[in-house]
C-alpha cells in the first residue's frame, strides 16, 4: 500500500499561481499512474489531471487546460500540480491518487479507478 501526502496548498488571489506537491511512501511511485482530482464544497470530486508510470503521457480537464502542468519526480517519489492563472472556481480540496498499473503510459482519470488516495490540500483563491 502506498501512502500520498498532499502539500502546498493555501490562499492565493486570482490570477495567482500554486505548486502542489504530493509525497507518496511505503511502495516506490514509479509503478503507480498518478491523478490529481478535487473537491468543492458541496459538490463531487472531480478528476483534474493524470500523467502515467514514466511521465511520458498527460491528461487534463478541459477546466485546467493550459493552466495546470501536472509532472513527476520517480527519484524523488513526488508528484506535482503547477496551477497558474487561478480563478476563484478552481477554489477546492485537492487531492493526489495512485493506481498500480503494469503499463508505462497508461493514465487514468476516473476517480474509481483509484485506489489510493492522499488526504487533500485545501487551495483557495479569492477574487
Amino acid at each position: 500500500q502506498v501512502q500520498l501526502v498532499e502539500s502546498g496548498g493555501g490562499l492565493v488571489q486570482a490570477g495567482g499561481s500554486l505548486r502542489l506537491s504530493c509525497a507518496a511512501s511505503g511502495r516506490t511511485l514509479n509503478m503507480y499512474a498518478m491523478g490529481w482530482f478535487r473537491q468543492a464544497l458541496g459538490k463531487e470530486r472531480e478528476f483534474v489531471a493524470a500523467i502515467s508510470r514514466s511521465g511520458e503521457r498527460t491528461y487534463y480537464a478541459d477546466s485546467v487546460k493550459g493552466r495546470f502542468t501536472i509532472s513527476r519526480d520517480n527519484a524523488k517519489n513526488t508528484v506535482y500540480l503547477q496551477m497558474s492563472s487561478l480563478k476563484p472556481e478552481d477554489t477546492a480540496v485537492y487531492y493526489c491518487g495512485a493506481t498500480f498499473t503494469y503499463s508505462s503510459i497508461t493514465y487514468r482519470h476516473a476517480a474509481e479507478q483509484y485506489a489510493n488516495w492522499g488526504q487533500g490540500t485545501q487551495v483557495t483563491v479569492s477574487s
